[in-house]
This record gives structure tokens, sequence and C-alpha cells, in this order.
């Protein structure tokens, strides 16, 4: 569009021609003609004079433009360069930084790989030498296997001290070396087969199904149900990451009676629900207990499926829960691989309800290896735990669909761990490693313990019930003969122990 200007200037210089034309005419007697000649001419004169003096104008005024061009333009490329160099600066410390890392994780792998190599080493070197003393010994007279699990667990156990850390914890003394049997030992007469009777079913301890259930009700009403503990150990390293939470039952003696004992009968009589809201609110106290040292050690609770299949008795763990929902992350409930396998709607709406609130599952009494990690890990499930004997079976690699070398790996893969459990030999160790199995847990690493009181001593604050004969219960005769005379002051320091727990919650 041309400008006001341009318009009035052209207008000035037809005027100044015209005007020049008219003066040489009227004035100078010049014809019409000619004057007009003489006014184009100055018209044209002052056509080229302008477009001149606005030529010299424009010029003028880019190259001013130019020069402030190459001097931005100078200034950039000076900026670019300032970047550049700062940009090697920061890749160089990056590429110097990365190989420094890279050259302490190669010598970190190094060593853990060295360190594995020797443990795997060490653990082959013990069990061989439990072989050759195996080998050497005398081979002892065939007992049978009850009476076995009787002498093997008649030793005494000392309690698991939740004020210090399970590493730091004296190691038990060795056993003492049993007596070599006199050379003319008579054979030991075989008992005699008695025939069966008509009275009622017999359970350990003599009794029969109704004292047992009687036993059971009184020890619920006086909070005579009690928890050991087992750890569960990382591999190789041996180091406490879990503990299971083991349930015995106290008669009037102060004997100990086994879970595997009184469940059925617990679960037949309805009383399952109580014990389970006792075991939970004893594994919530325990686990506050231990976090004050350790805050990634956790819990393991068994839970029946009558429980979670129990609208009022599940409605009142699910309100203990959720008081304690602070910590889901450290309490894992525990349930058998049957009662995942015939959940019905209401279980699964339960067991839902518990992840919801951030809990998670582990499923023990595995019985096979026909396991399905995708769905249990939609369920919540975060731990499996299998005999070792079931993964060192070879018979299970064309049983199950996946080898149990792969079973690690496979449910690794939807967040789930696998831990072998019921471990009592070296050698398993040595094979379960070529398993790539994180977890152990088994008599091998140590026995469920009896928690020690809180605030008692290392030495000196243990009561006489915390030396326990095992998890069948069975005590030696002195402890019998003792019971009476000690029954007043192990009452007193249980009282004490727990009303010290029930205040930490």
């Amino acid at each position: 569009m041309i400008r006001i200007s341009t318009i009035f200037i052209a207008i000035c210089m037809v005027l100044v021609a015209a005007s020049l034309g008219l003066v040489l005419y009227a004035v100078a007697g010049i014809s019409g003609t000619e004057s007009a000649i003489v006014a184009l001419t100055a018209l044209t004169f002052l056509i080229l004079y302008n477009a001149v003096s606005m030529r010299l104008r424009d010029r003028s005024d880019v190259g001013g433009q130019i020069a402030d061009l190459s001097r931005g333009t100078a200034d950039l490329a000076r900026q670019v360069a300032e970047f550049g160099r700062r940009l090697a600066a920061i890749e160089g410390r990056i590429a110097s930084s990365n190989s420094t890392n890279s050259d302490r994780i190669q010598s970190v792998v190094g060593e853990i790989n060295e360190l594995g190599g020797l443990v795997r080493q060490l653990a082959t070197t013990v069990s061989a030498h439990e072989d050759m003393l195996a080998g050497s010994a005398p081979a002892p007279a065939p007992v049978a296997r009850s009476e076995f699990k009787s002498e093997f667990k008649s030793e005494p156990e000392a309690p698991i001290d939740l004020v210090a850390p399970f590493e730091e914890q004296p190691a038990a003394p060795p056993p003492l070396p049993a007596a070599p049997p006199p050379a003319l030992a008579q054979p030991r007469p075989a008992p005699a087969v008695q025939p069966p009777s008509s009275s009622p079913v017999q359970t350990a301890g003599g009794r029969n199904q109704t004292q047992l259930l009687a036993t059971l009700r009184n020890a619920i009403d006086e909070n005579r149900i009690d928890i050991f503990l087992q750890p569960m150990v990382t591999l190789p390293q041996r180091k406490v990451r879990f503990y299971e939470a083991v349930t015995r039952l106290r008669d009037e003696r102060d004997q100990l009676i086994a879970a595997e004992e009184f469940i059925s009968i617990a679960e037949a009589s309805g009383l399952i629900g109580r014990i389970d809201n006792m075991v939970m609110l004893r594994c919530v106290q325990v686990l506050r207990r231990l976090m004050v040292r350790n805050k990634e050690v956790g819990v393991f609770c068994n839970v029946a499926a009558s429980t979670l299949g129990n609208s009022t008795t599940f409605a009142q763990c699910l309100d203990f829960l959720e008081a304690n929902r602070a910590l889901a992350p450290s309490l894992v409930l525990e349930f058998k691989q049957s009662t995942f396998r015939n959940l019905g709607p209401a279980e699964t709406e339960n067991l839902a309800a518990l992840a919801q609130r951030g809990f998670r599952f582990s499923i023990d009494h595995v019985t096979d290896l026909r396991i399905e990690p995708r769905e249990l890990a939609d369920r919540g499930v975060r731990f499996i735990k299998v005999p070792a004997t079931l993964l060192l079976d070879p018979r299970q690699a064309s049983a199950s669909d996946i080898h149990p070398s792969d079973l690690s790996d496979l449910l690794g893969r939807f967040g789930i761990d696998l831990i072998a459990e019921r471990i009592e030999g070296e050698r398993a160790v040595v094979d379960l490693l070529d398993y790539d199995v994180r977890f152990g847990q088994g008599f091998l690493f140590a026995p469920p313990r009896p928690l020690r009181p809180e605030g008692a001593s290392a030495t000196g604050g243990a009561s006489p019930n915390q030396d326990i004969q095992g998890s069948n219960g069975s005590a030696s005769p002195s402890q019998g003969t003792q019971s009476g005379t000690t029954s007043a002051t192990s009452a007193a320091q249980r009282i004490t122990g727990n009303a010290a727990l029930a205040r930490r919650i």
C-alpha cells in the first residue's frame, strides 16, 4: 500500500511543474506547447530527484539493519560456542563417572561371585563331613518315627530375645556326644501289639478328644495360647528376614500341645476364630517389638480357612487389622494351599478386602507344584512355602508343568518369592542354591522358640516354663515334679510379660 507521504510528494511535484509552465506562458510569453514541454521536463527532473533520494535513504537504513544483524549473529555464535564447550565438559564428566561406576560394579560383582563360590564350597565341604561322620558312626537301633520325634524335640529350647537381633544372640552349645553302648547289651524287646479297643481316640499326651476339647476351652479362657517364632533366612547369607508365628497351647500343668493336635478339634468346635484373633494380637505385639530394632523384619501369621469364611469372626479380624494397617507391609497372612484352591464367593470377597488394605499373603502346606502364579499374584500372594523334599524330588519334574529348578524364576516374574521350608541338612541347602531359592526355613537354621518376656535379661530373666520340650509338648519327668513348686513364679512372670506386651499396643 502506497504511503500518504509519497502521494503528497507526487501532488506537490505536479503542482510545481504546472506552476512553472503557467508562469512561463503568462509572464515570459512562451507558447503553450513550449510551456507544457518545460513543465513536463521539470516534473521528470523532480521525479528522478525524489527516486534517487529515496534510494539513498533506504540504502542507509538497510546498511544499519545489516550491521545490527551481523552483530547479533556474532553474539549468537559466541553463545553457541560457550554452550558447546560446557556440553563437552559435561559429557566428559558423565563418561568418566560411568567408567568409574562400571569398574566399581564389576569389582563388586566379582567379589559377590567369589563369595558365592566360597559359600558353595563351604556347604559342600560341610555336607561331605556330615556324610563321613554318618558313615563312621555306629548304626543306631531302629526306633519308631513318633519316638524319634519325641526324643529329638525333648531338648530344651532357648527363648527368643526380641530386644537383641537374631544374629547377636549367643549360639546354642553343641550337644554332648552320646555314651557308647555296652558291649553285651541285650536287644531291646519289641513292644507287644495291643488289639484295638473301643475307647475314644487318644491324642498325644494320653488325652482323648473330649479331654483335649476341655483343655482347649480352658486355655482360651485363661489366655494360655502362646506363639513360638521360627526364623526364615536368606540364602546363602543366612540372614534372618522373617519370622513365622507357630501356635502352642499350654494345659493346666504348663505342658505344651502342638497346633497339629488341636487345630482339627478347634475347627470342628468353632473355637478356631477365637484362637486366630488371639494369635493375630500376639503377632502384632511381637512385630512392634521387632520393628524397634529392625524396620525390615516381617512376621508370618497363620489364618484358618474357617476364619476366612465366617463373617462374624472375619469382621472382628478385619477391624483389628484395619486398626493396625500401618503394619501391613510387615505382617504376612498365611493360608494353606487347599484354602486357595477351594475359595468360595465369601472367602474371595474377604480375601480381596484384606488385599485392598495392603496386607500380603503366603501359601504353605503345598502338596504339589501345579501353581498358577498369575492368578495368585492377582489375589495378593507374595510368598509360597514349598517343602525342600518336594522341590528336590525328581518325580516332580514329570508330575508338574514346570521343572522345580525354574519355579523360583517363574514366581519372581510375578513378584512372588519362593521359600523352601523343612530344611534339615546342608546337602539340601547346596541343591536349593542351584534352584535359585532365596529364602529358607527349617530346623537346620533354628527350631521354633518361645518369646522372652519383655524386660527379662538374657541370662536371668527366663522362667522355668521357657525350657520347653518341642512342638509335641512332651516333658521330662523332672519337669513334671518341679511344675508344682514353680507354678506361682512362672505365672507371675507370664502375666508381667503379657501385660508389657499389651501396653505396647
